[in-house]
Formats: structure tokens, C-alpha cells, sequence
């Protein structure tokens, strides 16, 4: 091999260097921005969406509110459709913070509840905000991990109920949520043995699956569940 097939090998090797070096660093670009991208939509999102809401709200009641007080009192009053909002939001809780309040309106669920579809879909909204919550005697009470989707990998899940077999075996009933929105998912009846309780609250888990395991606790502990706690 002459001087000159040596200089050329020796040019290729360095393209070939040069080449797998920008590869690996041009893969971390674009994973430390795919990780930056995702953090900074979970903290945008909600906050845009809460602004939305607040905005068509603010829109609607302004636009209902003012014009009827500039007619009535011949005064413009910008702002006003926020001082009408948080008056309406005061006002519903303290309505339902009393004993009046909360007769008018369990009645109006209850009149909701007998309208075919709207019942239906009231109803369901209704518990699983209360599941979420842990309110109303129907809010999920632990939470469990389990081994899925294959043996060695963990998934978070919170225990509804638990229930029996046809051999009287105790079987669980876990709610799996995806991320990063908890409120889909599915359930799966599993052996109580296959069931681990953690010490993770309800609250804590949420932030979990909202973040997409950013917002992961420091420690997780997990202990089997005894039978005897479910009698």
C-alpha cells in the first residue's frame, strides 16, 4: 500500500469518526429536546386550558352582563363579567355550604338523575370525580402496583373493590390509568396475590401519572395484601 492509499484510508476512518460522533450527539439533541418539550407542554397545557375556560366563562357572563347594567345605570363598567364570575363561584359555595343549599341542590341532582341520557352521563361524570377526589364514600382508597404489561415491569393502578371468584378465590378490582390523562384507562380483576399495596397517596399518584413519572416520589414501598384486610 503506497503513501497515497494510506493518506485516503486514513481520511476515511476520520469522516467515518467524525460521522458516528455527530450521530450520538445529534441523538442526544434530540432526546434532551424531546424531554424539555414534554416538561414544558405538561406545565403549559393545564395552564392555557384553565386560562381558556376562565376566558370563555369570562366572555359569556360579560357579554351577558354588561350591556344589561350600561342600559339599566347608563355606565360602562369594563371588568364587570369578572366581578359577576367570582360572585356566581362565591355564592354557589357558600349556597352549598349550608343546610338549604345542600337540600336545593341534592334535589336538582336528583331531577338531573331521572332525565334519561343527561342522568346517565351526570351520574358518571359524577363518580368518577368523586373517585378521583376520594369523596362521597366512592373515591378510590389505595393504591396498588401490579406486574404488567410483562413480568419485571410495574404499573400503577388504584383499587376499586374487591370481589370473588367461582372457587371463592379474593380478587381485585384495579382502575389503570394512562398517561398523562388518568380519567381513561381500563380495569382488570386480578388474583389478591398479585395485588401490591403502596404507601403512595391518592393525590401523589395523580401527580405521577399527570407529569408522565416526572413528578415521581423518592421511594415507593409496596407490601402484599393481606386477605384478612379485606373482610
Amino acid at each position: 500500500m503506497n503513501e497515497s492509499d494510506k493518506e485516503h484510508n486514513g481520511t476515511h476512518r476520520t469522516r467515518v469518526r467524525w460521522y458516528r460522533f455527530g450521530a450520538i450527539v445529534g441523538r442526544r439533541v434530540i432526546s434532551n429536546t424531546r424531554s424539555t418539550f414534554l416538561v414544558g407542554a405538561l406545565l403549559v397545557f393545564p395552564i392555557a386550558l384553565t386560562y381558556l375556560v376562565l376566558r370563555f366563562t369570562f366572555d359569556t357572563i360579560d357579554g351577558i352582563v354588561r350591556p344589561a347594567i350600561e342600559h339599566l345605570f347608563d355606565i360602562s363598567l369594563p371588568g364587570l363579567g369578572i366581578l359577576v364570575e367570582i360572585a356566581i363561584i362565591y355564592l354557589a359555595g357558600l349556597l352549598f355550604s349550608n343546610f338549604v343549599g345542600r337540600r336545593l341542590i341534592g334535589w336538582t341532582q336528583r331531577m338531573l338523575l331521572r332525565v334519561p341520557v343527561i342522568g346517565f352521563v351526570y351520574n358518571a361524570s359524577k363518580q368518577l370525580i368523586e373517585s378521583f377526589s376520594g369523596t362521597g364514600g366512592t373515591g378510590f382508597k389505595r393504591v396498588v402496583m401490579i406486574e404488567y404489561p410483562r413480568k419485571g415491569t410495574w404499573t400503577i393502578g388504584f383499587l376499586t373493590s374487591i370481589t370473588s371468584g367461582n372457587d371463592g378465590d379474593k380478587l381485585a378490582v384495579v382502575y389503570i390509568p394512562t398517561a398523562p390523562t388518568p380519567n381513561s384507562g381500563w380495569v382488570a380483576l386480578l388474583p389478591l396475590d398479585d395485588v401490591h399495596d403502596t404507601d403512595l397517596t391518592v393525590q401523589q399518584a395523580l401527580r405521577l401519572v399527570l407529569s408522565g413519572g416526572i413528578l415521581s416520589p423518592s421511594t415507593i414501598k409496596t407490601r402484599k395484601i393481606e386477605a384478612s384486610e379485606t373482610q
